[in-house]
């Protein structure tokens, strides 16, 4: 699996074709939930009313909270309850998602709730592989899987021929990068990182956006990309490739960057299956 890069491209080619985008703005509504959440003490009576305002917001908080990777004994109903359960951190990627997805939401309803379950449940098995390592924050990777992917509705309302070729690489198999440079000159890792940019997430997880898809991404220099984002690249391909696996689909992200991915983290073989069978029980609890 070897993605083009952009520095393959004329940079002429490469504006035109990303000034052509319609990135979403982001509401003013989350910059004052990123900001009161950002604060060295945030007012969690604040944080949860703003929340709380927002039907599309709240609602996936509660979801998240009720989640396998976070539920407790019992389910909870309300944002305060979730805030407590999942702590500030989880918060602030929860509704940068509800707002995307809601900003989003002139794509095919179906088409676009199928994309967000299989992120959500991608980043709750990124989740669980990051508890097993250590140094690699279970909130970052959550995060980082959730959105990796964030540009492909971008790109499926740009380009009207988008959502017949992902299917078709869907069912063929095929390099889904690849294939997006071949037919738009842009894949959805360039225009992921403007987008993180855009909504203000982490310069560390737009930069492992940015990367997720290039071929040579265990060797390539720390002045290029930091460790740490090639770690949360590494934890999200093993999430990949064994939800892919337990859910019997075709890998059509990881490919052969697996092994490598194992590798880079340390992960034995005992392990793996350590996380094969919990990951196996937690997409079974997934309601």
């Amino acid at each position: 699996m070897h993605a083009l890069r952009e520095d393959s491209l004329s940079p002429d080619v490469l504006e035109d074709v990303l000034g052509s985008f319609d990135i979403p703005a982001c509401p003013a509504q989350v910059v004052e939930v990123m900001a009161e959440a950002q604060r060295d003490e945030p007012d969690l009576h604040k944080l949860a009313n703003l929340i709380a305002s927002d039907v599309g917001m709240a609602a996936m908080t509660i979801k998240l909270a009720n989640s396998p990777l976070f539920r407790g004994h019992a389910r909870i109903g309300t944002v305060p309850q979730a805030i407590n359960r999942l702590g500030v951190r989880n918060i602030v990627c929860v509704v940068v998602a509800a707002a995307l997805k809601s900003s989003l939401s002139d794509l095919p309803a179906a088409q676009l709730e199928r994309f967000w379950n299989r992120a959500s449940t991608i980043a709750v098995a990124a989740g669980l592989v990051a508890g097993h390592l250590y140094g690699i924050p279970r909130d970052t990777a959550y995060t980082f899987a959730l959105f990796h992917d964030a540009a492909i509705p971008v790109m499926m309302r740009r380009f009207k021929s988008y959502a017949a070729m992902f299917e078709d690489v869907l069912a063929q198999g095929w390099p889904l990068a690849e294939m997006e440079m071949q037919r738009f000159h842009c894949d959805h890792a360039i225009v992921g990182a403007l987008l993180a940019r855009n909504w203000g997430l982490s310069e560390l997880v737009a930069q492992a956006i940015r990367h997720h898809h290039d071929g040579q991404l265990y060797s390539l220099p720390a002045s290029t990309i930091a460790p740490a984002a090639v770690s949360l690249i590494a934890v999200t391909q093993v999430a990949e490739y064994l939800v892919a696996e337990l859910l019997g689909e075709r890998d059509v992200e990881v490919g052969v960057l697996f092994g490598q991915a194992v590798v880079h983290l340390g992960i034995a073989e005992a392990e793996l299956q350590e996380m094969r069978e919990e990951l196996a029980e937690l997409l079974a609890g997934v309601s």
